[in-house]
């Protein structure tokens, strides 16, 4: 099941997509949730950002190759980390499919994208063994986690770097059957495939994550956890679009910015 939230004149909805149509419900997807009398056509809505999270969390790097890749583009030998190392993104950040991605004015020319499976927490997690991990997932979505790399080498944080207003576009829906098994993520910038990786080629594994960030904080229905990404980014202009698609999953697709002021 496809899960979505949309938007019709301003007000907000959350419902199941079935056969192009939109089944408004009241509830949690993840709790007691009841059908309503409501429905929309998928073509007559604005989808918004398939969910809000209590806490946004995000593996870090998680895929040998962009290790390397990382490593040779500084000029050191790649370090791959011996445990799953979790980090925070800020909410504020996150936009919708199709939203556009606001490069600020004075960001640099390093603006890149990293296309990420996210995971959505369906229910509370604490202490929770990697054999019984996946079953506090409720489904997942993708996410494009943009980070201006100039800000990401001088900054004490990621404040700027990842953190800016639009940098974390994620949707469209939530996925409730997706499996990771076989699948691809492929990226196109303008119509133009960059980049395309085993989806589940991870270094550390949802189910390792999951524990692991259980043992120190509390997991809530809701919560979202990044994946990370493979390869590397060419850098993104203003008036470019990036497209990123996971097998059996969908598509989210953003148009990038450029600020003038």
């Amino acid at each position: 099941m496809r899960w979505l939230r949309y938007s019709v004149q301003g007000k907000i909805f959350t419902g199941y997509l079935k056969d192009e149509w939109l089944h408004a419900v009241e509830g949690a997807p993840w709790g007691d949730w009841q059908k309503i009398n409501i429905t929309h056509a998928l073509t007559e809505v604005r989808i918004e950002v398939p969910v809000i999270p209590r806490t946004f969390y995000a593996a870090g790097l998680n895929y040998v190759k962009h290790i390397k890749e990382v490593a040779q583009s500084k000029g050191e030998s790649a370090v791959i980390p011996g445990a799953a190392d979790v980090g925070y993104r800020a909410v504020n950040a996150l936009l919708q499919h199709d939203g556009d991605v606001i490069i600020p004015a004075d960001a640099g020319e390093k603006i890149h994208y990293e296309a990420e499976l996210v995971v959505v927490i369906g229910k509370e997690a604490k202490n929770i063994s990697e054999k019984d991990a996946l079953s506090c997932i409720f489904g997942y979505t993708i996410g494009n986690d943009v980070s201006e790399r100039d800000w990401q080498k001088v900054d004490r944080t990621f404040f700027r770097s990842k953190n800016c207003d639009t940098f974390k576009p994620m949707g469209p829906w939530i996925d409730t059957d997706f499996k990771i098994q076989g699948a691809k993520t492929r990226v196109t910038v303008n119509n133009v495939e960059t980049i395309e990786f085993d989806t589940d080629a991870m270094l550390f594994d949802i189910a390792t994550f999951i524990s692991r960030t259980s043992r120190y904080a509390t997991l809530y229905p809701g919560d979202v956890m990044w994946m990370g990404t493979d390869g590397t980014s060419p850098n993104i202009k203003g008036g470019d679009v990036v497209e990123i698609e996971i097998t059996g999953l969908g598509k989210l697709r953003n148009r990038f910015i450029k600020a003038t002021a």
